[in-house]
């Protein structure tokens, strides 16, 4: 039986113009009244979902979300943090250079803000450009104290560029951390081994929930260890090819309702 929904948002739950269908609302809503444990699972961090939480009624001291990839599991109301795995100074001042070396952009970001570095670059960052909700700074790497924590690194730039780009950095950076697509101009570095499957599989043991009774949908590379992990993987009708190849089941896009087509066949039951 299905107890945890984990639900992407970009290209899953949200529409082509960023919003959440009256039918993907009624959906998580029968669900919830159900018993069913509703998570977001993002790129972005709590900050940048805030609206979607209080727009699906996910916002009190027994409701989780899943941000940063996999890197950091919360409490939605308190923002408390149940686990965390993050990159340290050193690894964002690594991870500039490798970067910078090959042209790729980055922007650093933790808790609070997100940090666009002051050094010249081959290509600007188109981050700013595709992220609502979030406070962005130009600050130097340097600048933050040897203890300060980072939750991830994105790179941001026309898919021909960055796919370019990816192809020649070193096979030991690839090794050192995890290389993930969250869109095809996207490219995120988290620290080794974090995924959203990793953060769903932390969530799922502190509440004592077998991956069997998971079901999670997604679309993009960065969805895909969290599909393998739920014994009920979706793919959207608008996922990837890989994405679709690795899930157990395939629904409709997510301009179609295709989150609430999901659960409303494998959690409400409706249409068997």
């Amino acid at each position: 039986m299905i107890k945890l929904i984990a639900i992407d948002l970009d290209g899953t739950l949200l529409t082509s113009d960023k919003t959440i269908s009256q039918r993907n609302k009624e959906a998580i809503k029968q669900a919830k009244e159900q018993g069913m444990k509703i998570v977001l699972c993002t790129g972005r961090p709590i900050m940048g979902i805030r609206t979607f939480l209080e727009e699906l009624d996910l916002v009190s001291e027994h409701d989780h979300c899943i941000t940063f990839n996999g890197g950091l599991v919360q409490v939605t109301e308190t923002e408390e943090i149940l686990a965390q795995k993050a990159h340290t100074k050193a690894d964002v001042e690594h991870i500039y250079d490798v970067c910078f070396s090959v042209g790729l952009p980055i922007n650093a970001i933790d808790l609070e803000k997100v940090y666009e570095p002051i050094y010249p670059s081959h290509n600007r960052s188109l981050y700013p450009d595709i992220i609502n909700n979030l406070v962005f700074e130009r600050r130097n790497i340097d600048s933050f104290d040897a203890d300060h924590m980072f939750n991830k690194v994105v790179s941001c730039c026309p898919q021909d560029v960055l796919d370019s780009k990816i192809a020649v950095l070193p096979e030991t950076f690839k090794n050192d951390y995890t290389l993930l697509k969250s869109r095809p101009i996207l490219l995120e570095i988290l620290p080794k081994d974090v995924d959203k499957g990793y953060g769903l599989k932390c969530l799922c043991e502190l509440l004592n929930i077998k991956a069997e009774e998971v079901l999670a949908c997604g679309d993009e590379e960065n969805d895909l260890a969290m599909l393998t992990y739920a014994g009920y993987g979706v793919a959207m009708g608008n996922a990837t090819q890989d994405v679709k190849n690795a899930a157990k089941y395939i629904t409709d896009t997510n301009d179609a309702d295709g989150v609430a087509k999901a659960i409303e066949l494998y959690v409400l039951h409706k249409g068997e």
